[in-house]
């Protein structure tokens, strides 16, 4: 933002807000990071954007503040919403059971120790609900958040979770085949519930779930640049992924695979492409209580449920991937919720600020108290494992992700009394 706009802006400290900017550069100088874009909001005007780096380093291809990002998990509170548009319009409930729709997933054995060997199950003691998708708590893993046997055979049953050649027909018929880690209910399991949420709506109203999202979700919101699929004419605006080559010391291009036509695996837990302007329009909504710019798309009371802590204080002490993160943080439906921002590694500022990031860096907040929303992008890649979650959220062992503190820090102190 130029000198002139950021003198005008209300409710901050302007020199401290000019700040953000080169606080966050040397870790682009530093080769730590590739590029970083940012966009922080209050009172619904944006009051801070930063393109700084490169989206593509090889090229000298400058960030932008439109640059496209692989958003990763950021998609899994835009597909929780859609689910509880339909729940808003009775077409379906919290407490319903997914087998009516998935019957591949009826009748579920589930592994004595998660663990331990596949052959090892019981049955499971009940129907897994939309409410245990919103909730992750339905016993459905993630490949690589799991241990022993059942890591294998997610791996080898539904392949890459984000870039897929299956179609959700093929892919729920795979995941039917596996047992599931816990018991429904039991506990939060990070996985591919809200995949299955995804899948589920697209099954509940006939139609994929692209097309289910653009036309609920982005085309009234102005989400224009958000989709599951980049044609080619557009890819000159996607930001290169990276990660940390330890032995040669330097960024390593990463090269994810890509789809040259509309895919018909949707995954509404981890799919999307989008950009720092289109986000804040949906986080928006959200701090909005379901409205922005004059279109509803939720109720205040279904908004409010969403930012409504759902885990058991059972459940909280279980760590998620190595982290005391429930002690920090509640869990609504298909976001988390900051209790204690204090140390929280997924969120800052004040209790009940809602959040969800992405697994290569990305991040949003939503912070209800100060009407204050924050959106952080990179595209950086660390290694993932059931215990890792300190390394990605932290920058414990990849120190570009320690980039994020400093964002998160600086605008909050440039606040002024909110």
């Amino acid at each position: 933002m130029s000198n002139d706009a950021l003198g005008r802006v209300r409710g901050f400290d302007p020199a401290k807000l000019a700040a953000v900017g080169p606080a966050l550069q040397p870790f682009i100088d530093r080769g730590e990071l590739a590029g970083i874009v940012t966009l922080t909001s209050h009172r619904g005007r944006v009051v801070q954007s930063e393109a700084l780096g490169w989206s593509d380093i090889e090229t000298r291809r400058a960030m932008r503040p439109d640059t496209l990002f692989r958003i990763a998990s950021m998609t899994k509170p835009i597909t929780s919403a859609a689910a509880l548009m339909l729940v808003e319009q009775g077409r379906i409930a919290l407490s319903d059971p997914i087998s009516r729709w998935i019957p591949e997933l009826a009748e579920r054995r589930v592994l004595r120790n998660a663990a331990g060997p596949l052959e090892g199950t019981v049955p499971a003691q009940r129907e897994i609900t939309l409410e245990d998708l919103l909730t992750h708590r339905s016993g459905i893993a993630y490949a690589f958040f799991s241990e022993g046997p059942l890591k294998q055979a997610y791996e080898e049953a539904l392949g890459d979770p984000a870039m897929n050649r299956l179609t959700p027909d093929e892919w729920l018929a795979a995941l039917g085949t596996l047992p599931l880690a816990y018991q429904p209910g039991e506990l939060f399991h990070y996985g591919h519930s809200t995949d299955v949420l995804g899948f589920l709506i697209g099954r509940l109203l006939g139609r994929p779930l692209d097309r289910v999202l653009r036309e609920m979700i982005f085309t009234p919101l102005g989400m224009e640049s958000t989709d599951f699929w980049l044609p080619r004419d557009k890819r000159s605006r996607l930001a290169i992924l990276y990660s940390y080559d330890e032995a040669a010391g330097r960024l390593a291009k990463v090269v994810p695979d890509m789809y040259d036509e509309p895919p018909a695996y949707t995954p509404g837990g981890g799919g999307l492409i989008s950009s720092a302007p289109d986000y804040h329009r949906f986080a928006r909504m959200l701090l909005g209580e379901g409205e922005n710019d004059g279109v509803r798309l939720l109720k205040p009371e279904t908004v409010r449920l969403m930012r409504t802590n759902r885990l058991t204080n059972a459940q909280r002490q279980v760590p998620f991937a190595g982290m005391p993160l429930w002690q920090k943080s509640g869990f609504g439906l298909g976001l988390s919720i900051a209790e204690d921002p204090v140390d929280n590694p997924y969120a800052c500022g004040a209790p009940g600020s809602i959040t969800w990031p992405g697994i290569f860096g990305t991040w949003w907040q939503a912070d209800p108290v100060h009407d204050l929303i924050m959106i952080y992008l990179i595209q950086h890649q660390v290694p993932v494992s059931a215990n890792s979650g300190a390394t990605i959220a932290t920058g414990r062992g990849a120190a570009g992700r320690r980039a994020l503190p400093v964002y998160q820090h600086a605008i909050y102190g440039a606040l002024q009394g909110g």
